[in-house]
């Protein structure tokens, strides 16, 4: 392994190897927080570290109170903060407040010293809530856009002559919105073992979405979707459907809401480019009942939505931490943003709207959320219900102790991805 790839591989999601940083964050604010006294009835310098103290702690309070008033007055992320995250934006708020005082009040050392805190003020909170979120595993999901190589479709199509290899293939690659002349980021597909053999048998497919803001690759790099494909393949002699994780946003914070509007004909792109050019290019099976949907957050939205009002294209969904309806901040913007101004057509979207126009007979549901997370747990169940009346098998599942984030992606993959494998190659037969 070169220095390049030991260091993209750095582990970001290990509690025990971020102690020491902490450890040693917090031993550097002590440090610029106290003076030098020569005595400890030194009254003027404890007054300055007392000062020092307030304005930290008045930061602090400062970015909670904004934080409450954007994530709980104002919803402007769509989900409500966790405590754990609000106290690691509290702490770099006060670790910054406190490098400031220490480079006004502070002598040359405590000065440059301060200098050191400030980067480590903005680190360690940034590891702390990916700790939580689970977001990025190691620095390589940082920095890279996908950590995976481009497909070579002549090489696929071909096959190999060899065994079957004994894992799949994740590869990235470009699908044109042919169609739809949807703007996409490159997708990201997994093939199993065998789809990698020469003549493979078809096979399911499932297209993923990654919540938003977010990326194709987070599927994989977070959800740790490929890991649980290939342990489902070596328990089914190398057989998993194919998946691919599609691009349903065009950019990182675009919220498309998954239909066609001004902001892109992300619909169009995702029923009609994709499924053509996947029966083009890879050995996917032409019976749509085999074909699934995934996806987390915005991206469950956005597969509640195609398996209510595609339900002839898709056979079953596994929706993590859903919303009730394709939703940018409240219904007057949404409606302003992808259905022309008018609320009634945003409401007629809605994934439960959708199930009591079109009904889900036949159709194999999932719903999971962090049990920790209320408000989309309780998505679940009312999407769940609806979904049973409507007359889809509909299982609820939810994540111990996790909230609206990467660990509860990870669970419901290895917990309910292989439930809706099985269902869907029980449709091929």
């Amino acid at each position: 392994m070169s220095p390049t790839e030991w260091l993209l591989a750095t582990q970001l999601q290990a509690p025990s190897k971020l102690v020491p940083i902490d450890v040693a964050f917090a031993v550097l604010t002590v440090v610029v927080l106290l003076p030098v006294v020569r005595s400890w009835r030194d009254r003027r310098a404890w007054r300055s570290v007392g000062l020092r103290a307030a304005i930290a702690g008045a930061a602090a309070v400062v970015v909670l109170v904004v934080c409450w008033i954007a994530s709980d007055v104002l919803n402007l992320f769509g989900v409500t903060l966790s405590p754990v995250t609000r106290m690691w934006i509290a702490i770099a708020a006060a670790g910054l407040a406190l490098a400031v005082t220490g480079m006004v009040q502070g002598g040359r050392w405590r000065r440059a010293l301060a200098v050191v805190l400030v980067p480590a003020a903005l680190l360690v909170p940034a590891l702390g809530v990916n700790v939580e979120f689970a977001k990025y595993p190691t620095l390589g999901t940082v920095v890279q856009s996908s950590p995976y190589p481009a497909l070579d479709l002549a090489v696929s199509s071909a096959g190999s002559d060899a065994s079957m290899p004994a894992v799949g293939e994740v590869r990235t690659v470009d699908i044109p919105g042919t169609r739809s002349g949807f703007p996409a980021r490159p997708a990201v597909v997994y093939l199993p073992p065998a789809a990698l053999v020469r003549d493979p048998a078809p096979l399911p497919v499932v297209l993923a979405f990654s919540g938003q803001p977010g990326a194709p690759s987070d599927m994989f790099t977070a959800g740790e979707m490929g890991t649980v494909l290939d342990a489902y393949a070596a328990a089914h002699r190398g057989r998993a459907p194919i998946v691919i994780s599609v691009d349903q946003l065009s950019a990182p914070g675009r919220n498309t809401m998954c239909v066609d509007s001004r902001l892109g004909a992300a619909a169009t792109y995702v029923t009609e480019d994709v499924p053509a050019w996947l029966s083009a290019h890879l050995p996917v099976t032409t019976d749509r009942r085999a074909w699934g949907l995934v996806g987390f957050s915005q991206g469950a939205t956005c597969a509640m939505q195609f398996l209510t009002a595609h339900s002839s294209s898709f056979g079953s969904a596994l929706a993590i931490s859903s919303e009730l309806q394709p939703i940018d901040q409240n219904a007057r913007h949404s409606a302003d943003q992808a259905f022309g101004g008018s609320v009634a057509a945003w409401k007629r979207a809605a994934p439960i709207a959708q199930m009591r126009a079109n009904g889900l007979h036949g159709d194999e549901l999932w719903l999971t959320a962090g049990s920790a997370d209320k408000e989309f747990s309780e998505n679940a169940r009312t999407l769940g219900a609806a979904a049973k009346r409507a007359g889809a098998a509909t299982t609820i599942a939810f994540a111990p102790g996790s909230g609206h984030d990467w660990n509860t992606v990870q669970w419901s993959m290895r917990e309910e991805l292989p439930h809706e494998a099985d269902a869907l190659f029980g449709a091929l037969r």
